[in-house]
């Protein structure tokens, strides 16, 4: 049976590993936000930056893509995710349905925020959003790099969100 992975973040432009077929997909239940402090990836413990994460929300539901994992491979694929995403284990891994655009449900693996977790932030308002992310930087680069790639990404595939659309020109603002 075929592996899919939903990504909505950063798996969206950069999903390290090798994709078989990808297509929009919606998640129902969830929205994605910057919810989640990242101490290790786009900020530290001491200067914390944001990612992304899907929190659980009745009524709405997640755009993004749904990728499909090359045959042969779903195990390592599947360890790699886990070792990139279960890092501060703020995330859980769940199997969840999401549609196709084509309308096809297929199950995948889904990283959700736990909301119990102390990287949650839920709810900042935008400008603090703003003010963190323009400033924050992580193992894996500026913080700012995070957003703007995945808000290129989205609007690239015709997926517009408007709040990350929002920070976008607010940090670009921010940096001068």
């Amino acid at each position: 049976m075929a592996m899919w992975v939903f990504g909505y973040g950063s798996l969206l432009w950069n999903p390290g590993f090798e994709v078989a077929e990808s297509a929009i997909a919606s998640l129902p239940g969830y929205a994605r936000s910057f919810c989640m402090r990242s101490i290790h990836h786009r900020g530290t413990v001491n200067d914390p930056g944001l990612v992304l994460a899907l929190d659980e929300q009745q009524q709405t539901a997640c755009s993004g893509m749904a990728l499909r994992v090359m045959d042969g491979v779903e195990d390592a694929t599947l360890a790699y995710l886990r070792e990139r995403e279960l890092i501060s284990s703020a995330y859980l891994e769940k199997m969840l349905d999401v549609t196709l655009s084509d309308g096809r449900v297929v199950t995948a693996v889904v990283y959700v925020i736990d909301e119990s977790h102390e990287q949650y932030c839920g709810g900042l308002p935008l400008e603090e959003q703003a003010q963190i992310i323009a400033k924050a930087v992580g193992g894996r680069g500026p913080n700012t790099e995070y957003l703007y790639n995945t808000a290129d990404h989205l609007r690239t595939v015709g997926l517009e969100d408007a709040e990350l659309n929002w920070l976008h020109a607010r940090v670009k603002t921010l940096e001068g």
